[in-house]
């Protein structure tokens, strides 16, 4: 006890956490909240303003990343009636040759609500053209419910974090906005603090760009009205429940 009070006083480190000597102690440093999680990995809780936001890497959740996972999202409280997904092209096309494979050359006639929802809505909203989507046209698309919520939302300071990026074009990302929530998906096969601190400073630009275009747009746009591209009778029974 006596200790642990001349360390308090003294203003030394806190004891890197086992197995996160380099990670800890960066996420002490910038004042965030940090848990091991045993044989897994970790989460790290962390605030932008008033907002909290969570960083988590892990085993993958999704059948499209293999091995570790890093995850990171935030309770925006954007209008309820929005979905959005931003990925990469080589993912987008292998998540639609599945999504033919299983529901249309398959048994299954119907998308059900245990597949992902950024798979669900590759097939219910139209994608952003090309022609609007500026530097990232060659290596993303997106899609969303509300076009027009898209389009701000990708002016400016989000397309040019993107566009900076330095991936392999294999690596899947995935920056997806349901249910007033704001999250990130991508593979990481070993946790260092550089990756980390790269992949949250784009989640914090979309955090800031989402919140722009929220508060400039005080009337909720309405969601697209574009058929999708399969029939109604095909589409999941409560598409709000990702």
């Amino acid at each position: 006890m006596l200790d642990g009070i001349k360390r308090l006083f003294s203003g030394s480190p806190p004891a890197a956490v086992e197995g996160w000597e380099g990670i800890a102690p960066w996420a002490a440093s910038r004042q965030y909240t940090f848990r091991g999680v045993q044989n897994e990995g970790f989460v790290i809780d962390g605030r932008l303003g008033v907002t909290p936001w969570r960083l988590e890497w892990g085993p993958s959740q999704r059948p499209y990343i293999q091995g570790q996972e890093l995850r990171l999202r935030a309770e925006m409280g954007l209008v309820s009636d929005l979905q959005l997904v931003l990925m990469n092209r080589e993912l987008q096309e292998t998540m639609e040759q599945a999504v033919f494979d299983q529901y249309v050359e398959g048994v299954q006639t119907r998308i059900d609500n245990q597949t992902p929802p950024e798979m669900r809505w590759l097939v219910m909203f139209p994608k952003l053209p090309g022609g609007e989507m500026g530097p990232l046209r060659e290596r993303y698309m997106a899609l969303s419910s509300i076009k027009s919520w898209l389009v701000q939302w990708l002016e400016g300071p989000l397309t040019l974090a993107l566009a900076s990026l330095r991936l392999d074009a294999a690596v899947p990302v995935v920056l997806m906005i349901g249910r007033g929530r704001l999250m990130l998906r991508t593979a990481l096969p070993e946790a260092e603090v550089p990756a980390l601190q790269a992949w949250l400073r784009l989640f914090e630009v979309a955090m800031r760009e989402a919140r722009r275009v929220a508060n400039e747009s005080p009337e909720p746009p309405s969601p697209s009205t574009h058929p999708s591209l399969w029939s109604s009778s095909a589409l999941p029974g409560d598409e709000r429940k990702p």
